[in-house]
C-alpha cells in the first residue's frame, strides 16, 4: 500500500478529497491527511502556511507533486531531495488559452478605449493577420495560447531562451531572438516561469524596443516587468495599454497606481487556476508510474528552475 499524504493545506482539502479519491480509485493507495513523514511514499503539495517546509523527515518518499503549475517557492528549497513534478493540467491549460485570448482579443480590437459618451466616432481595427504578436515562453501554456492566437489570424512569434519548435509560431531564442519579436510585436504575452533568469525581463530597454502603442499582457509572473519601467512607458505612450494578472506582491496593496490607471486593467491573479476535477488525473497518473517504474510527467529540472 502507498501512502500518500496530501500536504497541501486543509482549505484546499475539501475541494481535492472526492476528485483525488475519485482518480485514485482502484490503485493500492492510502490519500491521507497526516500521517508520520518517515511513513510517506508520496506527497500532494502546495506551498502555505500549514504545508510542511522541511522535507528531511520525509526519507521514504519518492515523489513530491505540486498542486501548481509554478514551483518557483519550493524548488531552491536546500531540504527538498525528492524528485519534484509541477502540474501541468489540462483544465488549467484551458483557462489559460481563455483568458489569453479573450484579453489579446480585447486589446486588438481596442475594447478597452470604447466611450459611451454620445459621440458617434467609427473606429475600425486591423485584421488579426496586421497585429503580430510576441509569445514570450513557449513551455505548455505559451504553446497552447501562442497556437489558439495563431488559429485566429494572428502572426506570432515565439521566443525562448532555448531553441524551441512550435507548430503554427515563428520561433526565436536567445537575446537577439527577444530584441527581433519585441521590435515587431503589437501585443506582447509574457508566460515565462519566475526564474534569476527572467526577472525584469521587460525593463525600460526592452520596452523601447517596442512599436510605439503596443500593448502588454502578463499572466505568467509579476517578476517578469520592472514595474517602474512600464509605469513610465505607459505614462509617455510608448506602450499603449497593460493587462496585469500577476504581482511582486499580491494581493496588489490598494494604493498600488496600476489600481488607478487609465492604461492599466488589474485582474486579481485568475487567469489559470488547477482545476481538481481535471488536476487528479495528473496526480493519480503519476502516482501510477511511480507503481510501474515508469518515469514521471512533469518532472521539475532543478537547475533550470521549473
Amino acid at each position: 500500500m502507498t501512502t500518500v499524504l496530501f500536504a497541501a493545506g486543509a482549505a484546499r482539502w475539501t475541494l481535492w478529497e472526492a476528485p483525488l479519491r475519485r482518480a485514485l480509485a482502484g490503485m493500492e493507495v492510502d490519500l491521507v491527511t497526516s500521517a508520520p513523514p518517515e511513513a510517506v511514499d508520496v506527497l500532494i503539495y502546495a506551498p502555505g502556511g500549514d504545508t510542511p517546509s522541511d522535507f528531511t523527515p520525509f526519507t521514504r518518499c519518492k515523489a513530491v507533486l505540486s498542486l501548481w503549475a509554478g514551483v518557483e517557492r519550493i524548488v531552491g528549497n536546500a531540504t527538498l531531495t525528492q524528485p519534484l513534478c509541477r502540474m501541468v493540467d489540462p483544465g488549467l491549460t484551458q483557462g489559460m488559452v481563455e483568458y489569453v485570448t479573450g484579453h489579446a482579443l480585447r486589446m486588438h480590437l481596442g475594447m478597452a478605449d470604447l466611450r459611451q459618451d454620445g459621440v458617434w466616432e467609427p473606429v475600425i481595427p486591423p485584421l488579426a493577420s496586421e497585429r503580430p504578436v510576441a509569445m514570450l515562453g513557449l513551455g505548455a501554456l505559451g504553446a497552447a495560447c501562442g497556437q489558439a492566437l495563431a488559429g485566429l489570424g494572428f502572426p506570432v512569434m515565439g521566443w525562448s531562451r532555448r531553441p524551441r519548435a512550435v507548430a503554427g509560431l515563428s520561433c526565436h531564442h536567445g537575446a537577439a531572438g527577444l530584441e527581433r519579436v519585441l521590435r515587431q510585436a503589437q501585443i506582447v504575452v509574457t508566460l515565462l516561469p519566475a526564474t534569476p533568469e527572467t526577472e525584469n525581463l521587460l525593463n525600460a530597454e526592452r520596452l523601447a524596443w517596442l512599436p510605439r502603442g503596443a500593448a502588454i499582457l502578463n499572466p505568467g509572473r509579476g517578476s517578469l516587468i520592472e514595474d517602474a519601467a512600464l509605469l513610465e512607458a505607459l505614462g509617455s505612450g510608448q506602450v499603449g495599454q497593460a493587462t496585469l494578472d500577476v504581482f511582486r506582491i499580491e494581493p496588489l496593496p490598494p494604493g498600488h497606481p496600476y489600481w488607478a490607471h487609465s492604461r492599466v486593467t488589474v485582474t486579481p491573479h485568475i487567469a489559470a487556476d488547477t482545476r481538481p476535477e481535471s488536476a487528479a488525473g495528473v496526480i493519480a497518473e503519476n502516482i501510477r508510474r511511480l507503481h510501474a517504474g515508469e518515469a514521471l510527467l512533469h518532472l521539475v529540472d532543478r537547475r533550470a528552475g521549473y
